[in-house]
């Protein structure tokens, strides 16, 4: 069963005149898709997630992180959350019938940055961090219905490698305080991906 899998970066200090900045810095780390690159919609959320948006807009063609955080500067307080879509390029099988024969491509992969403030959603931040990048389903990673030949096996490393690095850089690039790699399900990622590669003969 495929669990949606997300990086937590929490940091020292957290006001919301730097809330975006830090954002920019996160997104600046990001190996964004050369067929889909830049931010493509962003979304402001105020006080919790049951209340509506009060801004949304989707940029067609997408436009810069730079430009994307100018556009949610317009309102800033600690009691706001942002949300930013944007896209990286993964090895995933071409098509259906391709799982049997090794066709594979690269192709855009949806991921969300989520920026809270101290005082969104009752202080969510503290739990769920101050900037959330949710990669979406896990199995974009573990390709558990894929056979695990050589080649395959070689582009789940690719897939693995790209989230590794990225993980590092914003640790070391953006002044993260704080991270954690995690899946919703209990069962912990980095033991699932092990035991995956494991099955390799």
């Amino acid at each position: 069963m495929s669990d949606h899998l997300y990086l937590s970066l929490w940091f020292s200090d957290f006001p919301a005149d730097e809330m975006l900045p830090h954002a920019l810095r996160v997104m600046r780390q990001f190996p964004f898709s050369a067929q889909q690159p830049g931010i493509s919609y962003f979304a402001l959320h105020p006080v919790s997630w049951t209340e509506p948006t009060i801004l949304e807009q989707r940029f067609t063609p997408a436009i810069t992180p730079e430009g994307a955080i100018l556009v949610a500067s317009e309102v800033l307080h600690e009691d706001n959350a942002y949300s930013f879509e944007a896209f990286w390029d993964l090895w995933l099988p071409a098509r259906e019938q391709a799982k049997e024969n090794g066709e594979w491509e690269q192709l855009p992969s949806k991921v969300n940055f989520i920026v809270r403030g101290t005082e969104f959603d009752e202080g969510a931040a503290e739990q769920e961090g101050h900037i959330q990048v949710d990669f979406g389903i896990d199995s974009h990673f573990l390709l558990e219905e894929v056979p695990l030949t050589e080649w395959a096996e070689q582009r789940v490393r690719a897939n693995i490698q790209k989230l590794v690095e990225f993980t590092n850089n914003v640790e070391k690039q953006a002044g993260v305080a704080t991270r954690l790699l995690w899946s919703e399900s209990e069962e912990n990622f980095a033991q699932k991906l092990i035991a995956r590669l494991q099955r390799v003969q």
